[in-house]
This record gives C-alpha cells, structure tokens and sequence, in this order.
C-alpha cells in the first residue's frame, strides 16, 4: 500500500469501498463486524490513525479502556487535527464504565480542536457505524434518485443511536434530522437556520455547538 506518510498523518491510498485499518484491529470484534460486509486491508505504522475510509478521512478510535486510562489518546488526536492533509473523525467508545469520562473527551474532541466526535455503545455498533461511513462516502445520492430517496427514510440504526446522544437531541428529534441531513457530514455541517426549521431553535444551538469548534 503506497501513500503513507512516515508519521502517520498523511494521505493514504485507499481502494474504491475498502478500508484500510491498522494492523492492531485485526481478530477484533470490531474488524470481525466489519468483515464480509466491506474491504479490509490491515496495514502497519498506520499510528496515529486507526482507519482510513478514503485517502484523506480517517477513524481515530479511543476505546473504553483508554478513555478510564486518562489523556492518552489526545496526543493522537492533536497529531491528525494539526495535519492539513487528513480530516479526522472521533469514535468514542461510551459505556456504563467510560461515561463519567466522556464529557473530558467531547470537551477536548469538539471544543478545544473542531472535531467530529461520535459516541459508540460497542465494537459492534461502531463497525455497523463505519461502514455507513464507507458507504457515504463512495455513493454518489445526486445521481441515483431511488438511493436519495431511501437514504432520508431510513437511518442505519447505529448512526441514529450516535445522533441521539447529542445534548439536546434525544429519540424523537434524531430521525427529524437525519431525515433532513441523511450523513453525519450533512448534519456537522449544517447551519443554526437550517437546524432551527427540524428541531426548533434551543436544540439547534446546542446541536451546532456540539459539531463547531468556538472562536
């Protein structure tokens, strides 16, 4: 695999469909979720990147265990943000053991660096969560009427479970708005008056806070 950058933060090329993950993933249940269902290549030297969905996105995975451990993970975490060359999204492992820590961590993610952060129950989720990423990025919707039409009906059930644990949001509000922005790319990027005609304007301020970096 050509394209990796010696300290593991720029452009990666990846295969149409394929994701390339770091070869301490393989055996896990999460690459075990994933497989038969998407491409995997186990790559080494990947650190700090967890998995590549294109040549320049990325997962950054901090699982339970890191999340109790402490700040380990933000050194990877700063690494990719202060890269030019790769955007990185957050997948955070939040259980009945890490929730108390998760607030340090989405503070840190969202706030302090601007970046994505999606809340995971399991490795099983987040695999289900990754490969609706994959599938986001290769599909072309503006191109395929029927597909657009399909994707702001139905929402993988692990991406709604992660928009739903954004402050403000809950049960009800999450399928409006995935109805309304289908990816997670849609949703982060959307503005406070487009938020505000789903979920009215509270809830929007908080959604738009949760996914912008304040000046």
């Amino acid at each position: 695999m050509e394209g990796n950058a010696p300290d593991g933060t720029g452009p990666m090329h990846v295969p149409f469909g394929h994701i390339v993950a770091n070869e301490k993933w393989r055996g896990s249940q999460l690459a075990q979720g994933m497989q038969g269902k998407i491409k995997l290549v186990f790559e080494d030297g990947l650190t700090p990147v967890d998995f590549y969905l294109s040549g320049k996105s990325c997962i950054l995975y901090i699982t339970e265990a890191e999340l109790v451990a402490g700040n380990g993970y933000r050194k990877r975490l700063v690494r990719v943000r202060n890269s030019n060359k790769l955007q990185g999204i957050v997948v955070v492992e939040k259980t009945q053991m890490s929730e108390q820590y998760f607030p340090a961590v989405q503070k840190f993610t969202v706030l302090d660096l601007g970046m994505v952060l999606l809340p995971v129950a399991s490795q099983m989720e987040a695999s289900c969560l990754i490969i609706q990423l994959v599938q986001e990025q290769t599909r072309e919707p503006s191109k395929n009427p029927f597909l657009r039409k399909k994707r702001a009906l139905v929402s993988e059930p692990a991406l709604l479970r992660s928009v739903q644990q954004i402050p403000g949001v809950g049960k009800v509000k999450a399928p409006l708005l995935l109805q309304r922005f289908p990816s997670i790319q849609q949703l982060s990027n959307a503005s406070i008056r487009e938020l505000e005609a789903v979920v009215g304007p509270a809830a929007a301020q908080r959604v738009h806070a949760f996914f912008t970096q304040p000046r």
